[in-house]
């Protein structure tokens, strides 16, 4: 037997205004109740000896450090621009009044 039963389905449903029908209601009980069986049998293969992991492989930072290389200056970086304003870029206006 399931450890979800249809009205535990019908509980939720209510509880997350969801409107479903019987046909939903039958196929959903089911569905739930295969996710549930799925995790308890990976529950039983993690015993107390197993630590947890959030990734089946180590990972490593892949961050470099900050360090400041080459630049533009603000001119190079203007070139280009359709307009600009001293040194920065000019954009259109996007918000009332501003």
């Amino acid at each position: 037997m399931s450890a979800i039963s249809r009205e535990d389905v019908v509980h939720l449903a209510r509880l997350a205004h969801i409107e479903m029908s019987d046909a939903e209601l039958d196929k959903m009980t089911g569905e739930l109740g295969h996710i549930v069986e799925a995790i308890a049998s990976v529950s039983e293969a993690a015993g107390a000896d197993v630590p947890a992991t959030s990734h089946p492989i180590p990972l490593t930072n892949v961050f470099r450090e900050d360090v400041v290389g080459p630049t533009l200056t603000a001119e190079q970086a203007l070139m280009n621009a359709p307009d600009s304003v001293d040194t920065r870029f000019r954009v259109p206006a996007i918000l009332d009044g501003e």
